[in-house]
């Protein structure tokens, strides 16, 4: 009989291992370690590959969200298993990709992808996925999706600044859909039957 049970890659409070890795950004390629991004919010934003279809939909509204995200202390890595090469070549000839600001990083060999589950053997390439990772380097939620499915960036923002208001808030929890200046809960304090 087949075994139907599936274990799910847990990496909720994981910390991101320190890979180093080539960066294509502000027209240059620089050899980057992912402990540099600690001391801020992280947002990885994992994509199957340059010169696709419905990635350069995702990266261009990442890139209209970038100054906000900026605002709240927050780097975006995109990662692709394109080579940094390809990242710039993808820069210099697509008009959404020219949008982009925020640093592309290259994991043609997948490491950082197999180490996160991300990747996809057979085909060489990521899943869809976006990692919110805290100033001390640990993933505080993730979320991946099949390749045909195009993410939020509005509604990965909110599960940043979620992340961020527990963070500063210990003994809060953030209900569904909460947003800023929306009322927070308290386990043990609000009983589920108020809610």
């Amino acid at each position: 009989m087949e075994d139907l049970h599936i274990s799910p890659f847990n990496l909720i409070n994981t910390e991101l291992p320190d890979l180093a890795m080539d960066v294509y950004h502000n027209n240059e390629i620089q050899k980057r370690k992912l402990n540099e991004y600690k001391g801020k919010w992280l947002i990885l934003f994992f994509y199957p590959a340059d010169f696709t279809f419905v990635c350069p939909t995702e990266l261009r509204e990442m890139a209209q969200m970038y100054p906000t995200f900026q605002e709240s202390d927050c780097e975006i890595l995109s990662v692709s298993t394109d080579t940094a090469f390809v990242h710039k070549a993808w820069h210099d000839n697509s008009e959404a990709i020219k949008t982009v600001q925020f640093p592309m990083a290259a994991d043609p060999s997948g490491e950082l992808c197999m180490s996160l589950g991300t990747y996809i053997e057979e085909e060489g390439l990521s899943y869809r996925a976006s990692f919110v990772v805290d100033p001390d380097g640990v993933i505080k939620a993730y979320e991946m999706h099949d390749n045909s499915i195009g993410r939020s960036a509005a509604e990965l923002y909110r599960k940043l600044q979620a992340a961020q208001y527990v963070r500063e808030h210990g003994g809060e929890v953030c209900p569904a859909n909460w947003k800023p200046g929306a009322q927070t809960l308290t386990p043990g304090v609000d009983l589920v039957g108020k809610i």
